[in-house]
């Protein structure tokens, strides 16, 4: 795959979402803020990045109520889940390329149900790139908790309460076979094989391990880029191993150390193919220092072109 970096984004929106309503631990609602305090808008202008923050969107405050049928907090997620959707189609629409700040992983589903839209309206194909600890394809049978952030990825591909599919215009929101999951080491029994069974490309930590990232990086991006077209990438913070991203409220052990992660966003970035991100599940309650935030930070950098060695034509080893 050869990179294309006149397509990496120029313009970004920056769309707040302050909410852990879809998860068991508190503090995901702080995570724009980190991110900002991090100075997130600062490093991306560096990068000659033409960045809006449009600030917090709005939405219900968190009830710590318990499961109803099998959901925590499902009227609640639609609200945040529905406004997600219009700030990100509106930027999308724009010409601009959204990173949506968290905020828990539930809201995703609004992500890409803004993605489907527009992408429809576009005629254009598009494809997910997944990194996450967790596959995130539980419904409420195979949920322990009820926790909406642990739904999202089976929501996308048409699972879940009908309401929760409604916030799209399509079910699913995006073909299966167009998600690609890279770091995955934490999958509920009953999950395991709703994940099998939908089509999901997954590299879990195993794959990883035995293979080396750069390999599974190179097979993740040709899988994405086979049609061309949008990549939205979804970061879940807690894809990182908890010894440099403390700051999560569901850490997995055996995730990928600093060089792996800053590997993945190089090579996302000299693919060309990024056209929007989630920053996902990052809660300043539970880190020290805000640490997290700016190793994130140092992630979106990467995503954005932040290089040791200028990647030139004429040096064609740095290219995919």
């Amino acid at each position: 795959m050869a990179a294309d970096h006149s397509s990496a984004p120029r313009h970004v929106t920056l769309i707040g979402a302050p909410t852990d309503i879809g998860a068991g631990d508190r503090g995901a609602s702080m995570g724009p803020e980190a991110l900002r305090v991090a100075r997130l808008e600062r490093a991306l202008r560096r990068l000659g990045v033409e960045v809006e923050d449009i600030g917090d969107l709005k939405g219900p405050a968190n009830p710590e109520a318990p499961p109803v049928e099998g959901y925590r907090h499902l009227d609640e997620t639609i609200a945040w889940c529905t406004a997600v959707r219009d700030a990100v189609h509106a930027a999308l629409s724009a010409g601009s390329c959204p990173i949506l700040m968290g905020g828990d992983h539930c809201l995703a589903i609004g992500s890409l149900a803004a993605l489907s839209r527009a992408m429809a309206e576009q005629d254009r194909p598009f494809a997910v790139l997944w990194f996450d600890a967790h596959s995130d394809f539980n419904t409420p049978e195979s949920s322990p908790s009820g926790n909406i952030h642990g739904m999202p990825v089976a929501v996308i591909c048409g699972y879940g309460h009908e309401r929760l599919l409604g916030i799209a215009d399509a079910t699913p929101m995006v073909d299966p076979r167009r998600i690609v999951q890279v770091g995955i080491r934490s999958v509920d029994a009953i999950e395991k094989r709703m994940v099998v069974e939908s089509g999901l490309v997954v590299y879990d930590m195993r794959q990883i391990d035995e293979a080396r990232m750069r390999t599974i990086m190179l097979r993740a991006l040709e899988h994405v880029g086979r049609d061309g077209g949008h990549l939205h990438v979804s970061l879940d913070v807690d894809f990182l191993d908890p010894t440099i991203a403390p700051g999560v409220g569901t850490t997995v052990p055996g995730g990928p150390n600093y060089r792996e992660a800053q590997l993945c966003m190089e090579m996302v970035y000299d693919s060309g193919l990024m056209g929007s991100l989630d920053i996902m599940e990052l809660n300043p309650a539970l880190d020290h220092g805000n640490r997290t935030a700016e190793l994130v930070v140092e992630l979106v950098e990467s995503l954005f072109g932040e290089q040791t060695l200028a990647r030139t034509h004429d040096n064609p080893r740095y290219h995919l």
